[in-house]
């Protein structure tokens, strides 16, 4: 007896998985032909993708696209799949983190993981989102600053809005009266004053002439190539007070610890200029500045640098912790003070920030693109689109010998127990050949190992050499693809790598405007790309 009912047991665990396999088949033959109704709608800012629940015991699995698909029976490849999902709810949470040229479909999946029936399909998240080209018409800045009746401007107010993406600069309208044309690209019939030289979202107007003490302004983005991308921003009020004292200084716009991201190690500062400036002086200070609105240099100051655009890079790695404070001035042609200091503003360094994980790379990493946007807009770096905490040691102009020359400086003091790495780009097109890159990162490599780091490879994305032509002047290397390439395959070989390259060619195999109008720096969306990537891969690269 007691023989027979171990007999009896074994049977049993035996049939459980012939009857699992069985009720499977079953499954998958009676619904081979179910196709999931995907449906998307946007709330507040996210997406959320719905469909019908299966009555049965299946998961689901998302797919994120880099091209509408071919079919609806096979999964994606490779160099088609930006990631992929698991669920066993018929819904699914898009943040804003994702690029809005992703196609998106859902099929239902077996306890075996095989396939129950077919792909959804394909939902495209920029013509959900109302950002595809045809309705980019749709499109407009936000007024940021108001002077109400009650709060009156200045006669030198600052102008701010919303940024637009992709807008490489604005052009600004001041009008008399309300414009006949709201949401429109045409210029109001009201317009006195107009300026395209506006290259960041903020404008300081002059309105001393202005005869009135009530006018309007309103602002739209332009493209590369002068193109309107959107319409115009409601018209906002000014109500003038010419009697208001004004301190004449320059009004900061980045914030070096947004969100809490940890500073870059080598920051980069911007502001909004100032009428008469045609040059400015950052300060760096190591405590707040004991002199605000004044044209003397503080006595705290640890560094300084003059430049002549609205942003300043620091050419020197902030590694020692604790807060420091910037500012800036305005100078003219000569050198002498247009104004006062701006107000200093403090960024933090915490070297623990990195201690689990640091970028290191060029400016590709350091962050900016669409030509007028540099690393102090957030938007513009890959980390911001992380699903981890990164600090950021990318150095904008690097190759990849100078990444390798100041590995020990700048990676050491973080101790990341992860360091992704991307660089080369700079050498290669510049003419390097691609053996000496490959040994380059290969003493990246051995020094990371050396210290207990994981090197974690990015492939080199594409570049388009006419496009950074028109942006930069520069020329680029006739055989920089195959240059690139034998890189590429270089890092292929490595344990740790992630690949970035597949998914940003396009069918000459270089990189498409949409990516990057530069041809070199992605933009947001290819940022965005970049990071969800990365996100894609994490979990095998870091096991």
């Amino acid at each position: 007896m007691r023989h027979w009912k171990k007999l009896k047991t074994i049977l049993i665990l035996m049939l459980i998985p012939l009857t699992i396999v069985a009720a499977d088949s079953w499954l998958r033959s009676a619904l081979a032909h179910f196709k999931p109704t995907l449906n998307i709608v946007a709330v507040s800012n996210e997406y959320i993708l719905t469909w019908d629940k299966l009555p049965y015991p299946v998961y689901y699995e998302i797919e994120v696209l880099n091209h509408p698909p071919a079919d609806d029976r096979e999964p994606a490849g490779p160099t088609e799949r930006i990631a992929r999902y698991r669920t066993r709810e018929p819904k699914f949470v898009i943040d804003q983190k994702f690029p809005f040229r992703t196609y998106w479909r859902v099929t239902a999946r077996s306890l075996l993981r095989l396939p129950v029936g077919r792909y959804s399909e394909a939902v495209n998240l920029a013509e959900i989102a109302d950002v595809a080209a045809v309705n980019f018409h749709a499109v407009k800045p936000v007024a940021t600053s108001h002077y109400p009746h009650h709060d009156p401007a200045p006669v030198r107010p600052f102008l701010t809005w919303t940024t637009v993406p992709g807008a490489v600069y604005y052009e600004i309208e001041l009008l008399s009266a309300p414009p006949e044309n709201p949401n429109d690209i045409l210029p109001s019939r009201h317009r006195f004053f107009a300026s395209q030289e506006v290259f960041t979202n903020g404008y300081q107007a002059d309105l001393s002439a202005y005869g009135g003490d009530h006018l309007y302004w309103r602002v739209r983005a332009l493209d590369y190539n002068g193109h309107p991308l959107g319409v115009f921003s409601d018209a906002a009020e000014i109500f003038i007070d010419r009697s208001l004292p004004q301190l004449h200084k320059p009004l900061i716009n980045a914030d070096l610890n947004r969100d809490g991201m940890p500073t870059p190690l080598y920051p980069v500062y911007s502001w909004i200029p100032i009428i008469g400036a045609t040059q400015y002086e950052v300060e760096v200070t190591d405590q707040p500045p004991e002199n605000p609105n004044d044209i003397v240099p503080s006595r705290h100051r640890i560094w300084s640098k003059r430049v002549e655009g609205i942003d300043c890079y620091d050419d020197e790695p902030r590694i020692r912790p604790g807060t420091y404070y910037w500012r800036v001035r305005g100078l003219d042609a000569a050198g002498n003070p247009v104004g006062v200091f701006s107000d200093a503003a403090p960024y933090v360094v915490d070297l623990s920030k990195g201690n689990y994980a640091a970028t290191f790379g060029d400016s590709i990493t350091h962050g900016g693109g669409a030509i007028s946007y540099s690393p102090a807009d957030w938007e513009y770096s890959f980390q911001t689109y992380l699903n981890f905490p990164v600090v950021n040691l990318g150095r904008s102009g690097d190759t990849s010998a100078t990444m390798a020359a100041r590995f020990e400086r700048d990676v050491l003091p973080f101790q990341p127990k992860y360091l992704i790495i991307l660089g080369g780009t700079n050498s290669l097109r510049g003419g390097t050949p691609a053996s000496e890159v490959i040994k380059d990162l290969t003493a990246i490599r051995d020094k990371c190992l050396k210290y207990g780091i994981r090197p974690i490879f990015l492939t080199l994305p594409p570049i388009n050499p006419a496009a950074i032509a028109r942006a930069f002047n520069e020329e680029t290397v006739p055989n920089w693809r195959e240059e690139f390439d034998a890189v590429n395959r270089f890092i292929r070989q490595q344990r740790y790598y992630i690949d970035l390259d597949p998914f940003f060619c396009d069918a000459a195999r270089e990189l498409p405007d949409h990516y990057a109008i530069d041809g070199l720096h992605p933009d947001i969306e290819g940022k965005k790309l970049m990071a969800q990537i990365i996100n894609a891969n994490w979990a095998r690269v870091t096991r």
